[in-house]
């Protein structure tokens, strides 16, 4: 079978590795790929929004499943379009992924669903959002309502700090249209859980847990940024407690998208709150986290593929993927300045000098003569097995610093509380 990969990021990398260690697969492309993935697969060029080109691209190579990684091309409808045009796709529906591109409707969903999910109220004019808060008079969590590429949400401290969020996202029109409309959210404390899951339409399969680093410095300190990190799995978060958040989270949500007509099949994506006070959402993705994905795809013993297709037919009734026991660390290297501005091309040295185990997927890279260069602001995630989460840390770290180019920046802290067992707020 041939499969089409739809993205360019490290989690399109690692969806591309992943694919082609499959018996069923006879070729991989990538839309458009990155300058790793064209080492192993085949690139294209095709942006991952160019929904016409990109199944016309099927037709013509007559491929037998389209995967979708990026948040884009769902709401772009490239699901849409495949599935018009009689082809097999894992990724959902635009429709079905408003789960994602719209927090809004999320939160209605699970209202519907009976999802347990932080109070929230919904504004579209600057003055009421800052009135509001002025009123309540403590901090929120704002949120843009539209996809914001994992940088839509802002966890206030005080007051002031809330007010010049809105004033970020509704005035200064930071984040564009993404915050024509925003959410201010209840604040809640607890750890977080990255959920992911496997579903036809009707069933739902999850995948090994994992946890992700948001903020771009150590101590959860600094801006939003699409991901600095994390690991799987997560010792606070028992197979007992993965089985409850299928059934109360994600079985409900897909059931509802179903009786309303959007049937969903793809990965779905639970950003999940864990305290002693239970699980509560906090944000729903229509597809594979990034970098949640690089973490939890090299623990997975079966055949990613196949489940995938499985999927996409509407027949996942009966399977159960098979884990390695080994736990994963994953340390994203950035340019300088991320998530702010930052310069690019610089040159990226010791790749060829990292141990067995030990994965370099590509975000942000561009090939040249003499070898790979800086070419984004998340520029590699640096994966390492272990046999515990301590050893697969220390791998992770080892090889993260081998790695050079001008302007690295890494988080110090991943997987850090695993090691020191702090008490769950």
């Amino acid at each position: 079978m041939k499969v089409l990969i739809v993205g360019s990021g490290a989690r399109e990398h690692a969806l591309t590795w992943k694919a082609l260690q499959s018996e069923l697969s006879s070729a991989v492309y990538c839309a458009p790929g990155n300058a790793a993935t064209g080492a192993i697969a085949v690139n294209t060029d095709i942006p991952a929004t160019e929904v016409d080109a990109i199944v016309r691209f099927v037709k013509e190579r007559d491929v037998g499943l389209t995967v979708i990684g990026p948040e884009a091309s769902v709401a772009a409808g490239l699901g849409d379009a495949l599935a018009a045009a009689g082809r097999l796709v894992f990724g959902p529906t635009a429709g079905a992924g408003r789960i994602e591109s719209s927090k809004a409707f999320a939160k209605d969903l699970m209202a519907r669903s009976g999802v347990a999910t932080p109070g929230h109220h919904v504004f579209d004019d600057a003055t009421r959002a800052k009135d509001f808060v002025r009123g309540e008079n403590r901090a929120f969590v704002v949120k843009a309502d539209g996809l914001a590429k994992g940088k839509g949400t802002i966890v206030a401290g005080d007051v002031d700090e809330t007010l010049r969020a809105i004033n970020q996202l509704m005035v200064e029109r930071n984040l564009g249209s993404a915050a024509d409309s925003i959410l201010i959210e209840e604040r809640i404390d607890g750890r977080e859980v990255s959920l992911m899951a496997l579903v036809d339409g009707h069933n739902v399969v999850p995948l090994a847990p994992a946890c992700d680093y948001k903020r771009a410095l150590d101590n959860d300190q600094g801006p939003n940024t699409g991901g600095m990190g994390g690991y799987s799995p997560p010792g606070f978060f028992s197979e007992a407690d993965r089985e409850s958040a299928v059934r109360s989270v994600l079985e409900p949500v897909v059931h509802a998208l179903a009786d309303a007509g959007t049937p969903y099949r793809g990965c779905l994506y639970a950003g999940l709150m864990v305290s002693h006070k239970g699980v509560q959402v906090l944000e729903f993705n229509a597809r594979f986290g990034d970098p949640e994905a690089q973490v939890v795809l090299p623990r997975l013993d079966s055949d990613l593929l196949s489940m995938m297709e499985a999927a996409a037919r509407g027949d996942l009734s009966g399977r159960a993927p098979d884990w390695s026991s080994r736990s994963s660390v994953g340390v994203v290297l950035t340019s300088k300045g991320y998530p702010g501005t930052y310069e690019v091309g610089m040159p990226i040295e010791g790749l060829g000098r990292i141990e067995r185990d030990t994965f370099a997927f590509h975000g942000g890279t561009e090939a040249g003569p003499s070898g790979y260069r800086t070419a984004g602001g998340r520029v590699l995630t640096v994966v390492a097995l272990g046999d515990t989460i301590a050893q697969a840390r220390d791998r992770a770290y080892r090889n993260a610093e081998r790695i050079q180019f001008e302007g690295v920046t890494f988080r110090p802290d991943i997987a850090r509380r695993e090691i020191e067992v702090a008490a769950l707020p």
